[in-house]
């Protein structure tokens, strides 16, 4: 594996690896890096949890992390990501890891450089690693993919996760079910009632509402979306036996779900920040080992 762009371009049996190797890393495997590599994080958007857990993932590898600070970074002068990319190889990175509001960002990159390049979100298009760290959290709850019956619910058309998730799930033959507003569903086939999706479902995935991403939609009110899409207490108490929820966070408390349900019994969201440094060390294991 070279790069990490995209869950179709991973495939399935890239994503059993993966998964497979981070669960030795949870176990407590030792990492198998080799010579020193030099890596460096270019967020174009505001993260906290993909980007600290990508930078322990980093530490726990024992790779020099070259700092870069976008809000200071020659891109401000107009500069080309792939001029800033083409530049990091040449000072001597050995991989990137990128965010970018743009879609599909690396199509400038590929075949132009031969820096590996990690997608850590485009745009409103894919979320490679999340989608694994959400993965490997069904596979440790349930022992498998296959068949799992998945409820994404929230800002669909807008959301990486819900395309990435939607790839991933379906190669494992997963039924993934679409709860949000007609105006949200983008090209996902969706339902606007909790009563078709939510009584056999195993996990219910909620989506942060991206305000930002809704410029000139007109007024939106939390309350009225809480008591028609978000997951109420009321609605949790209806979950199957066993059902799980999930979050890629950050999380709108009182809007996508109820503020009680970020830590209840049947929460799996922090246990997805836990497991995503696992998932992240093998991704950034296999491609640097992939180099040498």
């Amino acid at each position: 594996m070279d790069h990490l762009l995209s869950m179709k371009r991973l495939g399935p049996d890239g994503i059993i690896r993966i998964l497979d190797r981070a669960a030795e890393l949870r176990g407590g495997a030792v990492p198998e890096i080799g010579r020193t590599h030099y890596i460096s994080n270019l967020f174009f958007e505001p993260s906290t949890r993909t980007k600290t857990s990508f930078e322990m993932a980093e530490r726990r590898l024992g790779l020099d992390v070259i700092p870069f600070e976008a809000g200071f970074s020659s891109t401000l002068k107009g500069e080309t990501l792939y001029d800033t990319v083409r530049t990091l190889e040449a000072i001597g990175l050995d991989a990137l890891v990128i965010r970018s509001p743009e879609d599909r960002f690396y199509k400038e990159l590929e075949g132009r450089t031969s820096v590996a390049i990690i997608n850590a979100g485009d745009g409103s298009g894919q979320h490679p690693t999340q989608t694994l760290l959400d993965l490997f959290t069904l596979r440790e709850e349930f022992g498998t993919l296959e068949g799992l019956k998945v409820t994404i619910a929230g800002d669909v058309s807008h959301s990486r996760v819900a395309k990435s998730g939607r790839d991933a799930l379906q190669m494992f033959g997963a039924d993934v079910r679409i709860l949000c507003p007609p105006e949200w569903q983008g090209d996902f086939e969706s339902s606007e009632d909790w009563e078709e999706v939510l009584p056999d479902s195993d996990a219910v995935m909620l989506l942060r509402v991206q305000h930002e991403r809704h410029s000139g939609e007109g007024s939106f009110s939390a309350h009225s979306y809480h008591e028609r899409y978000g997951l109420t207490a009321g609605r949790a108490e209806r979950m199957k036996k066993g059902a799980i929820i999930l979050h890629p966070a950050p999380v709108n408390r009182g809007v996508e779900i109820a503020g009680e349900l970020v830590e209840h019994s049947r929460s799996r969201i922090f246990r997805q920040v836990e497991n995503g440094v696992y998932v992240r060390m093998a991704v950034l294991e296999t491609i640097l080992k992939g180099r040498d």
